[in-house]
């Protein structure tokens, strides 16, 4: 037989949940960063709306950190400027993140040298991103304890950054380019590039000359009108294939 569900312990737990999320909501307004509230955290700049989630990563050498306005910087996401905390970095900030700029949960940004990422770029979740790699010049060496090479990154503005991928140290990514997810990214991306694999090789760019190449295999998406009401896009969504279909021919006609 089917056991007699307890009402009062089925309505006591759903009440502690609520509690709970209520409770966890609170808690993420009242700890994510923004310029108005920064906490312990002082950075070198944080622009107007910009706001950095909570629970927030590892940020460290924030003074030589430049944050734009109208970012978004997701749960656990790591920024660090310097090898280490508590480092003078001369006057120049080291690490600069552009205005509405998104950076994916559990992403990381580490600029033990220069690192720029040009405005209005987005990250998916877990995206790595470094100045500095290992080095094995010294076989006899453990590599751990070998002096890392570091170079530059720039990341144009424009770009999208898919899921898990990697830019490595004296990565040069031009203006909107599109990053594959788990891509692995060294050396010169050209602008207006598609790039993809481990290491990431262009598999498709666009030039004034000849457009996409190779072309694209779908139709540029529409924009919703400007004043579109959302009674509108219901009634829209209600429409049937042939209504659609004579909808499509009218506006050619016209």
């Amino acid at each position: 037989m089917p056991k007699r569900k307890n009402t009062f312990s089925s309505w006591r737990h759903g009440l502690a949940q609520r509690a709970v999320h209520t409770a966890w909501a609170w808690v993420q307004r009242t700890g994510s960063v923004t310029a108005e509230h920064p906490g312990r955290l002082r950075f070198g700049a944080i622009g107007e709306a910009t706001r950095l989630a909570f629970p927030l990563g590892t940020v460290f050498g924030e003074p030589w950190i430049r944050l734009g306005s109208h970012c978004i910087i997701a749960e656990q996401v790591t920024l660090t400027a310097g090898l280490m905390p508590d480092l003078d970095l001369g006057p120049d900030p080291i690490l600069r993140i552009g205005d509405g700029v998104v950076l994916g949960r559990g992403s990381h940004v580490i600029a033990d040298t220069t690192v720029t990422i040009g405005r209005d770029c987005y990250f998916g979740p877990y995206v790595y991103v470094t100045s500095t790699n290992h080095s094995y010049d010294d076989p006899h060496e453990p590599i751990g304890r070998q002096w890392p090479r570091m170079e530059p990154v720039e990341i144009g503005p424009g770009c999208w950054i898919g899921t898990g991928a990697v830019i490595l140290p004296g990565a040069r990514i031009g203006r909107n380019v599109v990053v594959a997810a788990g891509a692995v990214v060294r050396g010169t991306v050209p602008d207006h590039a598609v790039v993809a694999g481990a290491p990431a090789k262009v598999v498709r760019r666009w030039t004034p000359e000849d457009g996409w190449q190779p072309p694209l295999r779908t139709p540029a998406p529409v924009p919703i009108p400007d004043g579109t009401t959302p009674g509108q896009l219901r009634a829209l969504a209600e429409l049937d294939e042939s209504a659609v279909a004579r909808l499509a021919e009218l506006e050619t006609e016209g």
